[in-house]
């Protein structure tokens, strides 16, 4: 089948069903093993009212008419084009962000989300996984597998996002690296769909401290692309060196003055700065120190970079609020942003405004593990997990393109929300009733005998071997 290209404005501009029903024939196409028993798995994840806790529950739902095992094999012996369902993902229609210039434009987010298996020592391409437990300082190394999602963010305060890619992190493998090449297919993927084009406002990305910003910008300096990375208070950066002092000759430097992020005595004068009042942090204060860079060494990803390490100036971003929730005495964040000026502080308030909206993919995570169970089921093999990962992202996409024809199906003490305000629980409750009269491009199964399977007594005498486990590299 042919996946169909939607090129309308929006979904929540128009009640119809047509998006959804062409996102299902799509996925539909994408699944080239065991199709059906893979789509009707979607189906069930979506609709089932309650938390999933396992797979074998899944295939009592009625989305699901096959048994068990079909559906342990769809899993583990299935087929997912995931090139074609990641195109399907970015193909759609995808929120937008009012930008400073009054155009909308995109805004992905990036963040590694871990699926902790610790005791699952038969289980390949484990990695030790940072985690953090509850209390401070509680950080544990857990193994498990790394997976990196990439979003698009909507404006104002929402737990809606729109899941375009995943990217599980092997042991050994330079996650920078990954990362870019990740955002690098999904950034030609948006353009292919027509979701970017030439004068168009740049793309912006937003990350978290624990990645290398300023290398990502290196590896993705042919895109349209802004990076903005949290930093650590603990960072140094430098004004451009300017010309050589004295009559001595020599090589030209190439740092200026230092600034040290947690010393206010080598900060210069700001190139921007604004204030805002705001309801929920008070006074906001941003700061930008235009033309920073960081010194470069040949480290970690810049060991195998060939010829002079490059200045990489970008923004430095110091963000200082009044209070936050349960801290009235908050330090200031610190950002860098690979667009060397700002062009106005209109521009600035925008960059740290979508720092904030990146925490909307927290929200995403929990969604998916504690409703539609991503990290619940106990499958051995990764790519078996890939294949789940994918039908769980499936799952999400068809719950944010059903918004616009879900009604509020609450349960009786919980508030009731308005249609434009339903949260993904509350679409998924619903979901059921929108499914049933959308396309449906499986086949129904044909009855047959199940096997004999292993003769009663008889005990599995191949054992599966255990596997190390690897620990993936920063760069």
């Amino acid at each position: 089948m042919m996946i169909i290209k939607d090129t309308a404005p929006s979904p929540l501009l128009d009640g119809s069903s047509r998006y959804l029903d062409r996102f299902r024939t799509g996925l539909y196409s994408c699944l080239t093993r065991r199709s059906e028993a893979l789509f009707e798995l979607t189906d069930a994840v979506a609709c089932t009212g309650s938390p999933v806790n396992d797979l074998a529950h899944l295939s009592l739902e009625a989305e699901h008419p096959r048994g068990h095992g079909a559906l342990y094999d769809a899993l583990n012996s299935g087929v997912i084009d995931a090139g074609g369902l990641r195109s399907l993902t970015c193909t759609g229609t995808l929120p937008r962000i009012l930008g400073p210039d009054g155009r909308g434009r995109l805004v992905l987010a990036v963040d590694v989300s871990n699926w902790l298996r610790p005791d699952a020592a038969t289980s390949a391409e484990r990695s030790f996984c940072h985690t953090y437990a509850r209390g401070h300082g509680q950080a544990q190394m857990i193994p498990g597998w790394p997976y990196s999602f990439v979003c698009a963010l909507e404006s104002g305060a929402s737990s809606w996002t729109a899941l375009l890619d995943a990217v599980r992190i092997r042991p050994g493998e330079d996650a920078t690296a990954a990362t870019a090449g990740q955002l690098r297919t999904v950034v030609e993927e948006l353009t292919r769909a027509g979701h970017y084009r030439e004068g168009d406002p740049e793309v912006l990305i937003v990350m978290d401290a624990g990645y290398d910003v300023v290398r990502l910008a290196w590896l993705l300096d042919d895109l349209p692309v802004i990076l903005i990375g949290r930093l650590r208070s603990d960072r140094v950066f430098y004004a451009p060196a300017g010309t050589r002092q004295g009559p001595t000759k020599g090589r030209p430097p190439r740092h200026g003055t230092k600034l040290v992020l947690r010393d206010a005595a080598t900060h210069p004068e700001p190139a921007v700065v604004t204030g805002n009042d705001t309801p929920r942090y008070g006074h906001v204060e941003a700061s930008a120190f235009a033309r920073m860079h960081p010194k470069i060494d040949s480290r970690g990803g810049w060991k195998a970079h060939e010829g002079q390490l490059p200045v990489m100036e970008g923004t430095v971003v110091g963000l200082r609020v009044e209070y936050l929730p349960g801290n009235r005495d908050p330090k200031p964040v610190w950002l860098w942003v690979s667009k060397p000026v700002p062009d106005s502080g209109t521009e600035l308030d925008h960059w740290w405004s979508m720092v904030i909206r990146r925490f909307d993919l927290e929200h995403t995570f929990r969604f998916m593990k504690q409703a539609l169970g991503w990290t619940r089921p106990r499958l051995r093999d990764p790519a078996a997990a890939d294949r789940w990962t994918w039908l769980i992202i499936a799952a999400h996409t068809q719950l944010r393109l059903a918004r616009p024809l879900a009604a509020d199906h609450r349960l009786p003490w919980q508030k009731p929300l308005a249609t434009t305000m339903l949260t993904p629980a509350r679409v998924r409750a619903g979901y059921r009733r929108i499914c049933l009269t959308a396309v449906h491009p499986a086949r129904e199964p044909k009855p047959i005998r199940p096997g004999p399977g292993r003769p009663k007594g008889r005990k599995n005498r191949v054992k599966a071997a255990v596997q190390p486990i690897g620990k993936p590299t920063k760069g």
